[in-house]
């Protein structure tokens, strides 16, 4: 009895450690199972991500831009700056009277040429002229005394004061005579120099002052034009240069010669006046008007001309973009004069480079472009 309840406790010990055993295993091969899947599921997600980021870089890569570029060289530059000018008549006065009175005849047509000298109106002068008698009346009877008074002094009858006060007297009167006729001389009103007479303000009768604008008178066969460089050109301007004068809406150009250089530069714009002259025997220059004046400067030698398609304006300065490398380098320059077309590059690129002519405000900096080689002008 012993034996059997021994051997049912032995049997019933087993099998409970074998049920515990096997439950642990199976716990511990689930957990494995779940940590597996959990990797696997884990594994997936991440090579999904993986493999869509580069979908994504794949779509949003953009091909290379397209650009034309040159490849920069040295060249001679013929300096040439344009400016804007002013034509002046040659010679330009207002006509006025220096005597007041009413104008007795007018002898000019309006927008006529005139010669110097040529009286072009005749002022009153009917006071003066009584003036002038008067004075004359006065001054002969001076004169008779002074004769008398010379002939007593050599008789030593009267005293040389005596012939002193006679002699003023007569001398005086002169010279008030002297005056009246050159006042009546000036209600003669004649052309300074020749040229073509202006527009008249005054009609016969009117009473005319020395402040009254009678008409004016211009000289235009030569015009003089005015015009003003910068301060950095101020050094290569010299008298006698010959320079080139355009019209608005005309394509006919003119020589004018410079004759006269301000001798300092104007403060308020930094620039340096010039005045040339130029021959205008047909009138086709017209004083008052506007003009372009194209002045020559010194040539400058191993110049890099840059296409004015190529520079950008920045805030403090202008850039360009060289090639290198299948990418767009933004560079700074620094620029010395520019014509229609070209700048003249000082610093910031050399020949040799590939400039970037085309497309410049559609790339970046580093941005990768594809460059077509034009040939350079």
């Amino acid at each position: 009895m012993i034996s059997l309840w021994l051997f049912k406790m032995v049997k019933h010990r087993f099998v409970s450690s074998s049920t515990i055993y096997i439950m642990k295993l199976k716990t511990i091969l689930i957990s494995l199972f779940v940590l597996i899947l959990i990797g696997l599921i884990g594994y997936r997600i991440t090579s999904n991500k993986a493999e869509a980021g580069k979908n994504n870089n794949k779509a949003d890569k953009k091909p290379p831009t397209m650009v034309d570029a040159i490849v920069l060289s040295e060249k001679d530059f013929a300096n040439v700056i344009s400016l804007s000018g002013s034509i002046e008549a040659n010679e330009n006065v207002e006509i006025r009277s220096e005597v007041s009175g009413i104008v007795e005849q007018i002898y000019f047509t309006e927008g006529t040429n005139v010669n110097k000298g040529q009286v072009l109106l005749k002022v009153n002068d009917i006071e003066l002229r009584a003036q002038l008698s008067q004075a004359t009346t006065k001054q002969n009877l001076a004169s008779e005394n002074e004769r008398r008074a010379k002939l007593l002094l050599q008789k030593e009858a009267i005293s040389q004061e005596e012939y002193d006060i006679a002699s003023a007297e007569f001398r005086s009167l002169k010279a008030q005579s002297q005056l009246i006729q050159a006042q009546i001389a000036k209600t003669s009103i004649r052309a300074p120099f020749s040229g073509r007479i202006g527009l008249r303000n005054i009609s016969p009768g009117t009473y005319v002052t020395p402040s009254t604008l009678i008409t004016k008178l211009v000289s235009s066969n030569q015009v003089k034009i005015s015009f003003s460089i910068p301060e950095k050109y101020a050094t290569g301007v010299e008298n006698n240069t010959i320079v080139k004068i355009t019209m608005p809406n005309s394509s006919e150009s003119f020589s004018a010669k410079i004759y006269a250089i301000d001798p300092e530069i104007e403060i308020a714009t930094r620039t340096l006046k010039v005045r040339a002259i130029a021959d205008n025997p047909s009138n086709k220059l017209i004083a008052g008007t506007f003009a372009t004046v194209e002045l020559p400067l010194k040539n400058i030698k191993d110049a890099i001309l840059v296409p004015t398609e190529a520079v950008i304006p920045i805030q403090n300065g202008k850039v360009v973009y060289i090639a290198s490398n299948g990418k767009a380098k933004e560079v700074k320059i620094e620029t010395l004069t520019r014509t229609d077309k070209d700048v003249v590059v000082t610093s910031g690129i050399k020949a040799g480079d590939t400039l970037v002519v085309s497309g410049v405000m559609a790339i970046k900096n580093d941005a990768e472009i594809k460059v077509k080689i034009k040939e350079s002008k």
